[in-house]
């Protein structure tokens, strides 16, 4: 489950989505500056994190990870303002969609059997 109560999954065309892993792998990026760093955080591979990126790369105007080329002081990588804006926008609508939805997933709970039954 994500930050909120539930995980949600936003198409924003019909083949652009974004739900908790790739908005977490992104936010793993902003953190660690690299995707190979953001991937290991997440138990991914780098060939499946360095896709999930490419796809998000290719689906906005603009990149939402900005990579640096390795050398002497090493490659990164770092959101860009789209990309800083993907994920705070998925983010708030995480924290939205758990504040209205409290109520109802409080009585679902309710509805719950206990342990000790």
């Amino acid at each position: 489950m994500g930050k909120g109560g539930f995980d949600i999954r936003v198409a924003l065309d019909a083949a652009t989505r974004i739900g908790p892993g790739k908005a977490d792998l992104l936010e793993a990026v902003r953190e660690t500056g690299s995707i190979s760093a953001a991937g290991r955080k997440l138990g991914m591979s780098y060939k499946r994190a360095w896709y999930l990126i490419d796809t998000l790369n290719l689906a906005f105007r603009e990149p939402v990870v900005l990579k640096s080329k390795g050398g002497r002081a090493g490659g990164g990588a770092r959101l860009s303002a789209c990309g800083d804006a993907v994920l705070d926008g998925y983010r708030r609508m995480q924290v939205a969609a758990d504040k209205a939805t409290e109520a109802e997933r409080a009585a679902l709970a309710a509805l719950l059997s206990s342990a000790e039954d």
